[in-house]
């Protein structure tokens, strides 16, 4: 039997994607992000999860540092990030920045580092 998740089971505005969805209360195995940065230059700070971390940028410029690594990764565009890794991202602008992030878990587990 099929699941349906409505917006308000996860948004925390009415009209922006931001909100969180831990997949487990509805069966699933994955949770999911949806993160949205008005401002140039914010984001989560430095983190890791014991599962890896799927994002799928889908509007904006976001700047990735994965593992010491620097991406930039712009609109249409995917960055994983694997188990146990340190990561973090931030808006590169000039506009809002809208990523859409996938947790490999039922539930979101984030260990933050700074």
């Amino acid at each position: 039997m099929a699941t349906i998740i409505n917006r308000s089971d996860w948004a925390q505005h009415p009209e922006l994607w931001r909100g969180e969805l831990n997949g487990g209360a509805f069966g699933s195995e994955i949770s999911i992000i949806f993160n949205h940065q008005d401002r140039v230059g914010a984001g989560p700070r430095l983190h890791r999860h014991p599962y890896t971390e799927t994002y799928v940028v889908r509007k904006g410029n976001a700047r990735f540092t994965v593992d010491g690594e620097v991406i930039d990764a712009s609109e249409g565009q995917i960055v994983v990030s694997p188990a146990n890794t340190p990561h973090k991202f931030v808006n590169l602008g000039p506009d809002a920045l809208e990523t859409i992030n996938i947790h490999a878990s039922p539930k979101i587990v984030t260990e933050w580092l700074e």
